[in-house]
């Protein structure tokens, strides 16, 4: 039976951000990897000033745009197959919590949980998955559509026939400020380097999964450099990214875990492992 892997994201650049090391290890490895996108980012800010016009309070035309860049990324990564939840343009950027964005018809955030998650159940059911990840219930960093993607991939998931787990994806504290500290010694980055605490980060104690992404670095920085809307990638001797906020945040060469649903023997170092 072939392995297959379900990633449940909020916007398009998510996946490749939190998960694309994983993506592009088990698409290399002959593993079957699907994407699920719950929104296509309309609502985001723009790193290229010739692309500004395409913003929500322009032309509102962002969310086509961002499409595509996803589309690139998933090549990049070997996805086998991406799909919108509900459909393409069914679910809209929220935007943060507050913003006129939240109150939008569409705003996935404000949607209906029990219609978003059947529509994610029915694709679990369709591809069979016998792994599934998406954000914790703080959805990374508190962004409404991340715990919203949270909360309905656990209403479809951990039930479901197919799926053995469900993973929490979580940026590890000593990940971070081991590759915060490096940037500061280099002193290189065009982007000012943050302190440790401004970057989410999760206790190492809590994670259950350490997974090595080293060997498919190149496919996931492809992946990053396919969103040039909302990030730039720094080369150099630290490798490195930044979103439009300008913060330089590292790429480490493990991506972060924690088991949420399912047998945790064999897991530590495979999302697979013991399977």
């Amino acid at each position: 039976m072939s392995r297959k892997l379900l990633l449940v994201h909020a916007h398009p650049d998510d996946e490749s951000i939190t998960t694309g090391g994983a993506m592009a290890r088990y698409a290399a490895e002959g593993a079957e990897v699907f994407l699920v996108t719950c929104t296509l980012g309309e609502e985001g800010e723009i790193v290229p000033p010739r692309l500004a016009g395409l913003a929500a309070g322009a032309a509102d035309q962002l969310g086509g745009y961002r499409s595509g860049e996803l589309a690139a990324a998933c090549a990049a990564l070997g996805v086998a197959r991406h799909e919108y939840l509900g459909g393409i343009g069914r679910w809209r950027d929220s935007g943060m919590a507050g913003t006129p964005a939240a109150g939008h018809p569409r705003a996935f955030a404000g949607g209906l949980i029990d219609e978003q998650a059947a529509q994610l159940r029915a694709l679990i059911d369709e591809l069979r998955p016998q792994v599934v990840v998406t954000y914790d219930d703080f959805g990374g960093y508190g962004h409404p559509d991340h715990i919203r993607a949270h909360d309905v991939t656990m209403a479809a998931a951990p039930g479901a026939e197919p799926v053995e787990r469900v993973f929490h994806v979580v940026p590890s504290r000593e990940a971070v400020d081991a590759g915060l500290a490096e940037l500061r010694a280099h002193g290189s980055s065009p982007f000012r380097v943050p302190a440790g605490d401004e970057l989410p980060g999760t206790p190492d104690e809590k994670v259950s999964t350490v997974l090595d992404i080293s060997a498919h670095l190149p496919a996931k920085l492809a992946a990053l450099r396919a969103h040039e809307t909302q990030l730039t990638v720094v080369d150099g001797d630290v490798v490195h990214f930044a979103l439009t906020n300008d913060i330089a945040q590292p790429i480490p060469g493990a991506e972060y875990f924690v088991l949420a649903h399912g047998d945790a023997a064999g897991a530590a170092t495979d999302l697979f492992g013991g399977l």
